[in-house]
C-alpha cells in the first residue's frame, strides 16, 4: 500500500510577486497538482516563476465536492498544494473543507508560511500588537455590520477587519457613528503594490479623508481599529462616554441605555447605570 502524500498549504504574494518564498516556489514545482481559488489568476504567478504544475479550481462554490477527489489523490500518494488568489489560504479565503477532510483522512497537512495581509498591516500600523483580534469581513448589509461593530466596541485589543473597496466609506461611517470620531483607525490599502497606502487617523478624519479622495476607495483594504480603553469603576467618566450615555437616555430606558453604552464604550454596565440614575435625578 502506498503512503499518502502531503497537502501543502502555500502562502502566495498579496501584491508584489517577489514576495513569494524560495520554498514556496520549490513546493509548487514539485507537487503533482495545485488546487487554486482562481486558476486564471494563479496562472500569472506560475508563469512568472516558470512553474508548469497543473492547476485545478478549488473555490467557495465547489470546495466541498472537489475536496473528496483531491483527498483521494492524496491517499493514493500524490503531493498536492493549496493556494488562494493572494496571501495565506483559509484566512478569509477558501480551503477549510479541503484541509479538514485531508486531516480527517490521516493525510499530512504542511503549511508553507508567507504573506498574509492582516499580519503585514498589523506590523506597520503602530497600534498595540501584543494581543489582537481578527474579524475578517463584516456583514455586507449595514444593519448586520452595525450590530457586529456594536459587539466589538468594548474590545480592548486591536481588532482587524477586511473590507471591500466599494463598501469602505460606508464601513468607516458606521465605525465613526458607533465608536466615536476620536477612535484611532489605520487604513492599510494595496499592501506591497504600487499604490500602497497606510494611514492612521481618528475615525472622523479618516472617514473624511477617504470620502474626499476616491483613489482611497480602490483595491484591497485592511482596517485596524484601536482597542477600547479599559476604564475602572472608580475613574471619572470621560466626555465621550457621557455624551454616548446622554444620547441613549434620550431614546431608551435607563437599564437599556446603560447596557448599550457599556457595549459601545467598554465602561462597566453598573458604573454607567449609576451614572444614568444620577443624570436623571439632576434633570
Amino acid at each position: 500500500m502506498n503512503a499518502s502524500g502531503t497537502l501543502f498549504v502555500v502562502a502566495t504574494p498579496i501584491g508584489n510577486l517577489q514576495d513569494i518564498s524560495a520554498r514556496a516556489v520549490e513546493v509548487l514545482r514539485s507537487v503533482a497538482l495545485i488546487a487554486a481559488e482562481d486558476t486564471r489568476h494563479s496562472a500569472r504567478l506560475l508563469r512568472e516563476y516558470g512553474i508548469a504544475t497543473p492547476l485545478t479550481a478549488c473555490h467557495d462554490h465547489n470546495e466541498r465536492e472537489r475536496s473528496h477527489s483531491l483527498v483521494q489523490r492524496l491517499l493514493a500518494g500524490d503531493d498536492l498544494a493549496l493556494i488562494s488568489d493572494a496571501g495565506t489560504p483559509l484566512v478569509s479565503d477558501p480551503g477549510f473543507q479541503l484541509v479538514r477532510q485531508a486531516r480527517e483522512a490521516g493525510v499530512r497537512v504542511s503549511p508553507v508560511p508567507g504573506p498574509c495581509a492582516l499580519i503585514a498591516a498589523l506590523s506597520a500600523a503602530g497600534l498595540p500588537s501584543d494581543r489582537f483580534a481578527f474579524e475578517g469581513f463584516l456583514p455586507a448589509r449595514s444593519s448586520g455590520r452595525r450590530q457586529r461593530i456594536e459587539a466589538l466596541a468594548a474590545e480592548p485589543r486591536t481588532w482587524i477587519i477586511y473590507e471591500a473597496p466599494h463598501r469602505l466609506l460606508e464601513c468607516l461611517a458606521d465605525l465613526r457613528d458607533l465608536l466615536g470620531g476620536e477612535r484611532q483607525v489605520v487604513l492599510a490599502r494595496e499592501i506591497s503594490k504600487t499604490f500602497e497606502t497606510i494611514r492612521g487617523l481618528p475615525l472622523a478624519e479618516l472617514h473624511d479623508w477617504v470620502r474626499d479622495d476616491p483613489d482611497q476607495q480602490r483595491g484591497e483594504c485592511v482596517l485596524l481599529v484601536e482597542g477600547a480603553p479599559v476604564v475602572s469603576d472608580d475613574s471619572e467618566l470621560d466626555s465621550q462616554t457621557l455624551r454616548v450615555l446622554t444620547v441613549l437616555l434620550e431614546e431608551l430606558p435607563v437599564k437599556q441605555a446603560a447596557a448599550l453604552a457599556a457595549r459601545i464604550t467598554g465602561v462597566k454596565k453598573n458604573r454607567l447605570y449609576q451614572q444614568a440614575l444620577t443624570m436623571q435625578a439632576s434633570d
